[in-house]
């Protein structure tokens, strides 16, 4: 990038911004403001669980049971602070990844072109802009080329507008994207003073949408809300129908209330996606909305550009034909004067700011051989931008001498087919650039004529050209890409190149980098003449998708997503921001992408490296995986907690109330940390990314891992209403027969949560997995038990028996044996299909 500004360029001092950010504002729009502590604790105030507890604190202040209310109490801040502690670490998290999605701007400050966050512009500022970028405030133009904006996002009207410095309408408005050119604009509105601003407040009335998981999540715990309150009337009903004793009956229905409500699974659901999105922050993966992790998994298609995205980006001109001579030149012969023409040529049809990595190294040359500076003298009087299919630009100079010459360069099919050639030459020509192609080479072709001032034509089409030669640029494979494509394929991901590229090239740098079947390919011509039944079936089939354009893009990514597949985009140009809107998916590269693909991807690499794709469908299929490990836990604890709340109860049983609202929320405590700390550090299975996609449909309640855990939790419920009957029969206290249920329920929750790391490996199979979380909450939990259980105060205040050793390891071996039968279930299995 070119630094050498004019003088009226030279822009603010520190001390000026200062002046103007205090006189006119920061660039910030002021839509919504946080409700700050008090409107979080007013929210959570809200949840089902937090309204059960205060009412049980209520109850027990009102009965006089001050040391129950008191830890009740305590327990319902702990709730409270693991509530807070939670949203505010998701917040952070959401708040990081917006921080870095924010759009950078080019500034220029005391002669010095520096890159700044959008929000630090301020008025009078002087922001450079290009093809691809985003006008960060409104202003007016100083200085541009070839300069095209879309202002749809204001004005609604899809097409483009041509401005400059000189022209009725010079203005650049905020919130806009250059779709062409580059310029310099002056700013003169920030923040909500822009257009953007003054209109913005319509942005806030637009509801986010919410994902299939986190819907189905909202029905769950709200049909679990509905069937826990009837089930509350119920219990109470009967309780004192049996009891005549209100206040036993309130606490009763309660206790089965708090039982049932799953208040931890939204709870899981936002933290695995918040931290899931920050875990991937940190490895240079910018996920926009964290609910997005979810659909990660689920991926079966992968659409890539090629040029920055398989390959290096790097265009650098490795080789020349000349026409006249039929000959070519290697870089280390570029400094022959035999070349000057098409290079001059080549110069002359680049944009004056080069900005484009062959546009630059085009500049690069033309100064080693002297002849940028040539350029000088000359006067660009015409541009045609790059457009038609295949695409071509043609700038229009004129001379000192005042002659008009036209210089073009584009694809090397258009250039053939609009120069002087007989039938014999074309041929050969095309020959020559199939030859380059199929070596994997970018290749442009260049050509120049003279013009008639008075007689321009309409479109560069119209212009017959003297075909000088190609220009064969060099962009190889990223390092390592072929190891990407081969994990993606292991994990039944399909990649499919849609490129602007010709078909030659494009098959050469697929075959580099290892992907497979290079054979298919079809051209966008003849994609958008096909019906929707035969692009259906050219979607699915061809995996090679070559001179594409915008529009063609995106009916290949519709085409895909009617057809049930779950489409991630890759692209970083201007052409790519429709199909990267469209997509499951989008994925934009942070360097190297243009501002319109970062802003129009829900994902961003912000390294570049397409290695991050692989790392966040792993992402997404650990997250996924251990969300559906806690929910299954979550669901298998609660149903023994609610059996034995109430079969005793509405059975008859003596010792109806075997638990109070203080067993029933050390239990929550418990569970708690268990399914949203432990289970969210859990890595990713081995076995993971070898298996195909999960359906997008296929969720956790299923009924097939709806019954897994109903089944699960069955068993240890009928193990703690045998140990029940057995206790009773055996005349046991009530306190004692308490203390072997607690305990074993506790002990049952502990191994649970060690069966439910694999649904396929077992326990000792999943010690090598790492995750000292685990271990550490599962010895605390152990620490509770046996201080409840030995240390007297607390064995008092929660009614429990003392239990002897011997007791102890019987509650441990029916803990055991009421879980562990999951494990043999799992060898059983893997046997079956072996033998499949």
């Amino acid at each position: 990038m070119e630094e050498n500004f004019p003088k009226e360029f030279e822009g603010l001092t520190p001390e000026q911004v200062q002046r103007s950010r205090t006189s006119n504002g920061e660039n910030v729009l002021k839509l919504e403001k946080s409700g700050g502590f008090f409107h979080q604790l007013f929210d959570i105030l809200q949840e089902p669980m937090i309204l059960l507890l205060i009412a049980v604190v209520v109850i027990y202040i009102s009965t006089g049971n001050y040391n129950e209310a008191l830890f009740m109490g305590f327990a319902l801040l702990i709730v409270l602070s693991i509530s807070i502690y939670q949203d505010n670490r998701s917040k952070s998290a959401l708040k990081a990844l917006q921080q870095l999605t924010a759009p950078r701007v080019q500034v220029i400050r005391e002669g010095k072109l520096l890159g700044i966050a959008a929000k630090e512009v301020v008025v009078g500022d002087f922001c450079t802009v290009r093809e691809g970028e985003s006008i960060a405030a409104d202003g007016t133009l100083r200085f541009s080329t070839d300069f095209t904006v879309d202002e749809s996002l204001l004005t609604g009207e899809s097409f483009s507008v041509s401005k400059d410095a000189f022209s009725e309408d010079n203005r650049v408005l905020s919130g806009t994207v250059v779709l062409s050119g580059y310029a310099v604009y002056e700013v003169t509105s920030v923040g909500d003073g822009t257009k953007l601003g003054q209109i913005g407040a319509s942005i806030t009335s637009i509801e986010k949408e919410k994902s299939p998981l986190q819907i189905q999540i909202s029905k769950f715990v709200r049909s679990m809300a509905v069937i826990g309150v009837a089930v509350f009337a119920v219990v109470w009903g009967v309780s004192y129908y049996n009891t005549n004793d209100l206040v036993e009956s309130l606490l009763a229905g309660l206790t089965l209330a708090m039982s049932i409500l799953p208040e931890e699974i939204p709870v899981a659901f936002t933290t695995f996606m918040a931290l899931g999105a920050w875990k991937l922050l940190r490895q240079g993966i910018v996920i926009k909305r964290a609910s997005l992790v979810e659909t990660l998994g689920s991926t079966t298609i992968l659409c890539t550009d090629k040029t920055g995205t398989i390959t290096q980006n790097r265009m650098e001109l490795k080789k020349i034909f000349r026409a006249k001579s039929s000959r070519h030149f290697k870089r280390s012969d570029f400094d022959d004067p035999e070349l000057n023409e098409i290079i001059w040529n080549s110069l002359l049809a680049s944009e004056p700011v080069a900005f484009d990595t062959m546009e630059m190294d085009i500049h690069s040359i033309s100064k080693q051989q002297g002849l940028y500076e040539k350029r000088s003298a000359w006067a660009l009087f015409h541009e045609y931008p790059l457009e038609g299919k295949p695409p071509m630009m043609t700038h229009v100079w004129k001379t000192p001498s005042g002659e008009l010459i036209a210089a073009v360069k584009g694809a090397p099919e258009a250039l053939l087919e609009h120069s002087y050639l007989a039938l014999g030459e074309r041929s050969r020509y095309q020959q020559v650039y199939e030859e380059l192609a199929s070596q994997g080479l970018r290749v442009l072709g260049v050509g120049t004529t003279r013009v008639l001032e008075g007689a321009l034509p309409v479109t560069q089409q119209d212009i017959t050209f003297e075909f000088l030669g190609f220009l064969a640029f060099e962009d190889p494979p990223k390092a390592f890409i072929s190891d990407v494509f081969k994990e993606l394929k292991q994990a039944g991901i399909v990649v499919k190149v849609i490129t602007g590229d010709n078909e030659l090239t494009t098959k050469a740098i697929a075959q580099k980098a290892g992907i497979s079947e290079v054979n298919s390919c079809i051209t966008g011509t003849e994609l958008m003449e096909l019906n929707p039944q035969e692009l259906a079936r050219a979607a699915k089939q061809h995996t090679l998708f070559t001179r594409m354009f915008p529009e063609a893009k995106l009916r290949i990514i519709q085409s895909l997503k009617e057809q049930g597949e779950i489409v991630a985009m890759i692209g970083d140009g201007v052409n790519d921001a429709p199909a990267l809107r469209s997509a499951h998916i989008g994925v934009a590269m942070g360097h190297k992408g243009t501002e319109i693909a970062k802003q129009a991807a829900s994902m961003v690499l912000s390294n570049d490296s397409l290695e991050g794709i692989t790392e966040g469908v792993k992402a997404g299929r650990r997250i996924y995986s251990n969300l559906k490990k806690a929910i299954q836990y979550i669901i298998s604890i609660h149903i023994p907690i609610v059996v034995v709340v109430s079969i005793p109860l509405i059975l008859g049983w003596m010792y109806p109330h075997i638990f109070s609202p203080l067993h029933v929320i050390f239990l929550e405590l418990v569970m708690g940390p268990t399914c949203s700390i432990v289970f969210e550090n859990e890595p990713l299975e081995k076995r993971a990314m070898k298996e195909p996609p999960r359906p997008i449909s296929e969720t956790f309640f299923s009924r097939k891992e709806l019954f897994r855990s109903v089944v699960q939790g069955a068993v240890i419920a009928g193990v703690l209403l045998v140990l029940y009957q057995y206790s009773i029969n055996a005349e046991m206290e009530e306190d004692k027969l308490r203390s072997l249920i607690f305990s074993t329920l506790v002990l049952s929750n502990v191994f649970l949560s060690f069966v439910n790391r694999s649904s396929y490996h077992t326990i000792v199979e999943t010690f090598s997995y790492k995750n000292p979380l685990l271990y550490g909450i599962s010895i605390m939990v152990l620490g509770l038990l046996f201080s409840l259980l030995y240390f007297e105060p607390a064995r008092s205040f929660f009614e429990l028996g003392k239990l002897t050793v011997l007791e102890l390891l019987q509650c441990t071996a029916l803990a055991f044996i009421s879980v562990a039968w999951l494990d043999l279930q799992k060898i059983i299995m893997r046997k079956v299909r072996k033998s499949a």
